[in-house]
């Protein structure tokens, strides 16, 4: 990767990341305050690297009934994943209900397949599911959350 290139990737990522943090996660968390709820949103709730707190992030997922598909859309580099990557045992919330649960980077996973079966059963709206994601990601993985 050229210097150049490098550059516009680290910006594009701490855009992102920063819009995440100020604007989306807010919003979602808002928007579940008041009773408005997407079901392709899920809680996830890791134990902090530094400081052993509970944090929590929404994030687009999809629940099956052996866990829940997440993607990372930045790959090892989200602030959840390092929290997974020094203690993978999380909780997830899926429609309302808190559930214990072990999380695993899924490198071999094809993340815009993946991508894809957030969106539903229409074309259209796997299509915006995946160019949304695509739009947002910098180095995107798939994380499997399997229940307890």
């Amino acid at each position: 990767m050229t210097t150049k290139t490098a550059r516009k990737a680290r910006r594009k990522f701490k855009f992102e990341r920063q819009l995440g943090r100020s604007v989306m996660n807010p919003v979602v968390a808002a928007l579940d305050r008041i009773g408005i709820r997407s079901s392709l949103v899920v809680d996830l709730e890791t134990t902090g690297r530094k400081t052993g707190e509970p944090r929590r992030v929404p994030l687009a997922g999809r629940a099956d009934d052996a866990g829940v598909w997440v993607i990372s859309q930045h790959g090892r580099r989200a602030g959840w994943a390092y929290n997974i990557a020094a203690d993978p045992r999380v909780r997830v919330r899926v429609n309302g209900q808190w559930r214990t649960g072990t999380a695993t980077f899924e490198p071999e996973d094809d993340v815009r397949a993946r991508a894809r079966s957030f969106g539903g059963a229409g074309k259209l709206s796997q299509s915006a599911a995946a160019m949304t994601m695509r739009a947002m990601e910098s180095d995107p993985i798939s994380v499997r959350i399997t229940y307890d």
